[in-house]
């Protein structure tokens, strides 16, 4: 059994994907060949919004939005220390600070009310970051869809409107997901995700996009990742990352972008069979009412994780600890001063979750052995 089984979905689109990857290496445009323009259409199209600007990872998403609005030193961006590193990580590279802000358990993503709290103290003066005495500049708001469940944009883009914050979705697990009839990618000011081969749309190596409405930000987007291209290659007007998609990525995530509505709609009757039989031994997701996920990974909750893991240890049964230690206790973030019991709801769900397989190609019998395994 695979926590991610990309096999069965390559045994399925092998045509499709072989035949795309040998069209780029019949016309050899390796760098910016023609399968880029197409896969942001499409992707644009499939998210609801005008604008799809790809890149070279999430990562490089993250760190090229946060480029495009001019945010860097003595600016403050507050994001979740619930979360993969990169989302902190981007915010350090340009300069900024990061400011946490602790999670809601029942979503494992940032509490709105946190928030406006933390953006209120710090416009005050007020010192949120114990290891930086300096006044900082709220500028940004990351918040991240953590295993694919959109965060709760309306309270966020209203407190982003109030206090003129530039709002990031953090898609890098999300997009496939929605919040009402908007699709993750048509969410916020600026969008970043991954295609990172574990995702729910993912290619065979590194890949990310960013999704917006704004022209003027797109062209940005667009420079930056070309080293702050201008008019022609050798005319540069900023600074700039190499940050390109491969068109061979691009091929391929064109290949799965066929199938992609249905692995989605096949997640939910995974999450949904997961939850009717595991509600009375863990605390499963709760999505909220007109939220969709797009069912990144199953994480569950309980106080006896050890006992649990064992358990599927024996019937060698695949799992993960999605995040066994928050960012504010990151010793490469320790210069921000934070220490532990500083964020009690982040730390607690890091002690408690587990993740099981979660995959489209997940049979219902495998799902029946991880059930009965835990059970």
């Amino acid at each position: 059994m695979e926590f991610f089984d990309l096999k069965k979905q390559y045994e399925l689109l092998e045509p499709s994907i072989q035949n795309r990857i040998n069209a780029v290496l019949h016309h050899r445009k390796f760098i910016m060949g023609p399968e880029i323009a197409e896969l942001e259409e499409k992707l644009s199209s499939f998210a609801g919004c005008t604008y799809c600007v790809s890149c070279s990872s999430g990562t490089d998403a993250l760190l090229m939005g946060l480029m495009a609005f001019g945010i860097g030193p003595g600016d403050a961006v507050f994001t979740t220390p619930f979360s993969f590193f990169a989302t902190a990580e981007v915010i350090s590279l340009v300069g900024a600070t990061p400011i946490f802000v602790d999670i809601e358990e029942a979503t494992f993503n940032i509490d709105p009310m946190k928030l406006e709290e933390a953006i209120l103290d710090v416009q005050k003066g007020m010192q949120r970051v114990p290891g930086i005495s300096k006044r900082l500049n709220p500028k940004a708001v990351i918040a991240v869809d953590l295993f694919g469940l959109p965060s709760k944009y309306g309270d966020i883009n209203r407190i982003g409107k109030k206090y003129d914050l530039v709002i990031v979705e953090d898609a890098a697990q999300s997009f496939g997901g929605a919040l009402g009839e908007k699709k993750v990618g048509s969410l916020t000011d600026i969008a970043a995700t991954s295609f990172f081969p574990a995702k729910p749309l993912g290619c065979y190596g590194d890949g990310g996009a960013l999704f917006t409405d704004d022209a003027d930000l797109a062209k940005r987007l667009r420079s930056l990742r070309e080293h702050g291209k201008g008019e022609y290659k050798y005319d540069n007007t900023r600074i700039g990352i190499n940050g390109r998609l491969d068109t061979i990525q691009a091929a391929v995530l064109l290949g799965k972008l066929e199938v992609f509505s249905a692995e989605l709609d096949r997640r939910q009757e995974i999450a949904g069979f997961y939850s009717e039989m595991l509600a009375d031994i863990v605390k499963v997701p709760r999505i909220p009412e007109g939220f969709r996920s797009a069912w990144a990974q199953y994480s569950v909750l309980t106080d006896q994780r050890e006992y649990f893991l064992e358990k599927l240890k024996k019937a060698e049964i695949p799992f993960a600890v999605y995040y066994p230690k928050p960012l504010h206790l990151q010793t490469a973030l320790s210069y921000l001063g934070y220490h532990k019991g500083d964020f009690p709801i982040s730390e607690g769900v890091s002690e408690r979750i587990f993740s099981l397989p979660m995959h489209p190609y997940l049979e219902r019998e495998e799902q029946e052995m991880i059930v009965n395994a835990i059970k």
